[in-house]
């Protein structure tokens, strides 16, 4: 095998570091680059992004490798960051990775490798797997091996031209085959705690971002039932999602959970579990992986969200790059912001971000 040069994305963790180490293994001339993409006045949570480098770096010095930081805070904060405090403004739960992975993780980076460094490929310690399909003559993205740890559903926008720069070898193992690894590199590394906060938020507390980083969401506003019956005031919309229970602040005889956020009448409606049951979903800003329109309706299995389970449906398309999923069965507390996306088998197909009824009017 020639050297050729691949930039892996190092978070001084254990993912990461045993994909470097593998790549290394397989003759490729591997480079460490970790990406600074957020910065914090919290020195507790700055504190977590200075130490990640750290850790980065003993790594790379550990395997011989060159390494480098990559500053993305500008465009991270102009793409990502402002994006979620938007959704939410408009009633909307976002996930910030599935606009951070086309945009920073592999766009910027991958900028970054071909312009700066002459690299052929980037890889990642995501647990998914990309592969060509000779017939198709198209890269196609899969569900890692390891179905707990498996991250295909934040990887649905990527583009054709980015899945066939990308590495991802930790998809063909399982967790535990990848500490076994670590542990006998010797590198040294302590996990770190499995977590599923946002990346620039650590503590979870993304309530306590919006009220600093945007005042002006608090706007007080009424909650009420679905007769319009006003059950007490919100501080808010931005500060609730649907399929929320708790924190509501309201008497009832009833448990209560947010079923729908009104952006325009700045109310948040509550109701009760089978009233935010649904079998239709409207999805906006389709993208499917083969880079083709959806033409015609097919059959899949689809979750709207990552923790979801897959439930079968039959996916139609719809004018303007949007999509229906029709579901066999009833999916509770479909949240607008979120991201559906749907499978055939193994097989990421494609995804879409779920709309809300004001913006179907």
């Amino acid at each position: 095998m020639s050297n050729r040069r691949v930039v892996v994305a190092m978070s001084g963790g254990v993912d990461s570091s045993v994909v470097a180490a593998m790549l290394l293994d397989k003759g490729y001339e591997v480079i460490g680059v970790t990406m600074r993409m957020w910065s914090s006045e919290d020195e507790k949570i700055e504190s977590i992004a200075r130490q990640a480098g750290q850790d980065a770096a003993r790594v790379a010095s550990n395997l011989g490798i060159q390494h480098y930081v990559l500053d993305v805070r500008e465009r991270f904060a102009s793409c990502v960051m402002q994006n979620f405090i938007d959704e939410y403004s408009h009633g909307r739960t976002p996930n910030p990775c599935v606009v951070c992975n086309p945009k920073i993780k592999f766009g910027e980076l991958l900028r970054y490798a071909q312009d700066e460094l002459d690299a052929d490929y980037i890889a990642t310690g995501h647990y998914s797997r990309i592969e060509w399909d000779e017939p198709t003559a198209k890269w196609k993205l899969f569900k890692g091996l390891d179905r707990r740890k498996d991250q295909a559903y934040v990887l649905y926008r990527l583009s054709q031209s980015q899945l066939g720069k990308i590495l991802m070898p930790l998809g063909y193992h399982t967790k535990n085959e990848v500490r076994a690894m670590a542990d006998k590199l010797g590198l040294g590394l302590t996990e770190r705690p499995e977590s599923q906060d946002i990346c620039f938020i650590p503590d979870g507390g993304y309530q306590d971002f919006l009220k600093k980083a945007a005042p002006e969401l608090m706007r007080p506003g009424p909650i009420v039932d679905t007769s319009g019956k006003v059950l007490g005031e919100h501080e808010g919309i931005a500060f609730y999602t649907v399929g929320q229970r708790r924190g509501l602040r309201v008497a009832s005889g009833r448990r209560l959970y947010v079923i729908a956020i009104n952006a325009r009448s700045n109310a948040v409606i509550l109701g009760d579990p089978s009233e935010f049951s649904q079998t239709a979903v409207v999805l906006k800003h389709v993208n499917m992986i083969s880079g083709e329109k959806l033409t015609k309706s097919i059959a899949v299995s689809a979750k709207i969200r990552y923790n979801a389970q897959d439930s079968p449906a039959i996916l139609r398309p719809l004018a303007d790059n949007r999509a229906e999923l029709l579901f066999d069965s009833e999916q509770r507390a479909v949240t607008p912001g979120q991201s559906a996306v749907f499978y055939i088998g193994d097989e990421v197909i494609g995804g879409g971000i779920i709309v809300d009824n004001t913006e179907l009017i």
